[in-house]
């Protein structure tokens, strides 16, 4: 294997096959070689920053222009915009509360499996008797998948002397806001379906412009024998929620202080999703009821980045949504006033 700073880096290694950029660099150079050492814990895109004394967060954090020192150091800066536009969806995703696996396939055709047929609880047979089949096939139609992303117009001039830090920050807005366009995506295929599933169905509250504590547990008896672990609900669905008296609870209020994230009294995680429409209310057992489905990585022109055209910084993800067991989410529904 090569060490870290022999490697000759270029622009060939964004463009192998189901492979990121990291992985082809940790193919060369692998972290393995550094157990013990004081470089142990960087990866080895980590180690060619440090290779090229490229600084990119905390006080001290070097400019834009460190990137293109050098033709070596060029080739680093687009999977530094990836990462920087990760960093801001992992952060700002809620995606990960609703889905229980994520498929990931490189290209654009993904069909999933449908185990809808069959019976999928175990019952007791008498001796000899023939067991209870659950069917596992394709499902009919293939998974929608969508392109999401952003064009940053810029320029080099305007973009050489920003620190990366702040630089960082921007990217990962964006990488916030394709977090939430394909949080959106996952609801949306909740609601409507996703081609070969339809929609949750919604039960009426019986309030009907509001919601009462009542209509929360006959949600959680309809999910039965699921588990309710999961509630997604827009602004004005999460505030109606919060207004019901049983969930006006101290615990939950220092769990919400501490971890930022909101209960219900039967445990469930509150989702918010600012741009889920007002009426509609879903509960969900995320072990079973949603994949996720990305096809590739984050996609970066990375053949512009190295050359320095940052005119326009084509940024984006591809991903889609399936529902997996029909039963396992289940809605609410109110009029919204």
């Amino acid at each position: 294997m090569a060490h870290f700073e022999n490697i000759t880096l270029e622009k060939g290694m964004y463009s192998v096959p189901g492979k990121s950029f990291t992985q082809v660099l940790e193919e060369l150079d692998s972290s393995e070689n550094y157990r013990g050492t004081s470089l142990e814990g960087l990866d080895a895109f980590q180690r060619q920053l440090k290779r090229y004394h490229i600084k990119v967060s905390g006080p001290g954090s070097d400019q834009v222009e460190q990137f293109f020192a050098s033709a070596g150091s060029a080739a680093l800066f687009p999977e530094y915009v990836a990462r920087a536009v990760r960093q801001g969806m992992e952060r700002a995703s809620k995606v990960t509360d609703l889905v229980a696996t994520v498929t990931k396939v490189d290209g654009m055709d993904y069909r999933t499996i449908d185990p809808e047929g069959g019976s999928w609880e175990p019952t007791t047979v008498a001796e000899g008797a023939q067991l209870p089949q659950a069917t596992l096939r394709l499902s009919s139609g293939l998974v929608k998948l969508y392109k999401r992303g952003q064009v940053l117009q810029s320029s080099y001039e305007a973009l050489r002397l920003q620190k990366l830090d702040l630089f960082t920050v921007a990217l990962a807005q964006v990488g916030a806001g394709i977090a939430a366009a394909q949080m959106g995506d996952a609801v949306d295929v909740l609601i409507n379906g996703d081609g070969s599933k339809g929609g949750v169905s919604f039960t009426a509250a019986a309030g009907s412009t509001s919601l009462a504590y009542s209509d929360f547990l006959a949600l959680w008896g309809s999910l039965a024998p699921y588990q309710l672990n999961v509630l997604v609900a827009g602004t004005d669905g999460i505030q109606k929620l919060l207004a019901i008296d049983e969930f006006k609870d101290a615990q939950a209020g220092l769990n919400f202080q501490g971890t930022g994230k909101l209960c219900t009294p039967l445990g469930a995680t509150l989702v918010h999703v600012p741009g889920m429409a007002a009426g509609k209310i879903i509960a969900l057992d995320k072990s079973c009821a949603l994949e996720m489905v990305q096809s590739g990585d984050i996609c970066v022109d990375s053949g512009k980045l190295i050359d320095r055209q940052l005119d326009e910084i084509s940024i984006s993800a591809t991903a889609g949504f399936a529902r997996i067991f029909s039963g396992a989410a289940q809605g609410v529904s109110y009029t919204a006033e």
